[in-house]
């Protein structure tokens, strides 16, 4: 039997009509309108951009739902400070998966991206999720939260997380879609891991990557990407800057891995749906999200990216921080 959560944008009397019945939800929206709902099963994040079945879509009075409550066995909600981060993989089920919501700009932004990958047994299940956000033309006046919606706590340094129980017999699947590959071209590679840099290595030779970027013309709206046994992972370009000489990114690089920039896409919407499940492989899945960086580079709103709608992030989560994807979790 396919199992279909609901996943679309509420209202929100609608949302507080899903929380009294006991539906147990992971909530979208801006943080005036989660403010607005009542305590419940829910954890929800800070964002006001998403994936409608219209198309994208700019809102702050709407609330995008993905309702889990038919898909799952049991579940629980937690919360998580910068020191007990890695009890979110002892916490999991053995059968199941975990969502998670991390504010973005935030210490444990910088932590989960850093050290996720590091973290014994991460991929034993699925960790999917994303990082929250705000309206961009409030970057520097509000910072991205979340929201544990047991007790309504709001916090802007907290990660929550809702872990689900799947019954036997079933199990949970996640995937990245990504429109981007490796151009032929040079290969970077950085000596130390981290969200910012200063030098590198171009073919072998030390280089300022600020200045490099800027000589060769680099349009930064396509990220680097490093191949990782066939999968391609994106690193986003967040600022070059050219008085102080350093490269700022959305996700962390890691030393010694080979980067090369991304060939560049003409038409997003025509490659992405070439990509995107669709049909009966798309009933099994649960939830989704996309980036920001695709929303706004190839202006996606009132434009359609296939079935699959989700929210719109500043970072997406599958086991380890990745950006610039749409990722989503479908049960089988």
């Amino acid at each position: 039997m396919n199992i279909k959560a609901i996943n679309k944008l509420c209202s929100i009397d609608e949302v507080k009509q899903l929380i009294s019945a006991g539906k147990i939800l992971v909530l979208a929206g801006s943080e005036a309108a989660l403010k607005k709902l009542p305590a419940g099963n829910w954890i929800g994040g800070t964002i006001p951009y998403f994936m409608d079945l219209k198309g994208g879509t700019f809102s702050k009075d709407q609330v995008f739902v993905t309702d889990l409550t038919d898909s799952l066995k049991s579940y629980s909600i937690k919360a998580y400070t910068t020191n007990t981060l890695n009890d979110i993989i002892t916490d999991r089920f053995d059968n199941g998966f975990t969502y998670v919501l991390i504010p973005g700009f935030s210490e444990m932004h910088q932590k989960y991206g850093m050290g996720a990958e590091n973290t014994e047994g991460l991929f034993d299940a699925p960790i999917v999720g994303w990082i929250t956000g705000i309206d961009l033309n409030d970057l520097g006046k509000d910072s991205p939260k979340v929201v544990n919606g047991e007790d309504m706590t709001i916090d802007d340094n907290l990660a929550v997380a809702l872990h689900v129980e799947l019954e036997e017999g079933k199990m949970a699947n996640l995937e990245i879609l990504n429109i981007f590959e490796q151009a032929d071209g040079d290969t970077i590679v950085f000596e130390e891991d981290g969200f910012a840099c200063k030098n590198c290595l171009v073919n072998g030779n030390v280089k300022n990557f600020a200045e490099y970027l800027l000589e060769k013309k680099i349009d930064t709206r396509f990220p680097l990407v490093a191949n990782y046994s066939g999968a391609m992972i994106n690193i986003s370009f967040q600022e070059v800057s050219e008085d102080n000489k350093e490269v700022k990114f959305y996700a962390p690089v890691r030393k010694n891995v080979e980067y090369k920039l991304a060939r560049p896409v003409e038409n997003y919407i025509s490659q992405f749906t070439k990509i995107v499940p669709a049909g009966d492989s798309s009933k099994d899945i649960v939830m989704s999200c996309n980036c920001i960086l695709n929303y706004l580079y190839s202006e996606l709103e009132g434009k359609q990216t296939g079935g699959i709608t989700g929210p719109i992030t500043f970072g997406e989560i599958a086991y380890v921080l990745v950006n610039q994807t749409m990722v989503y979790l479908s049960i089988v």
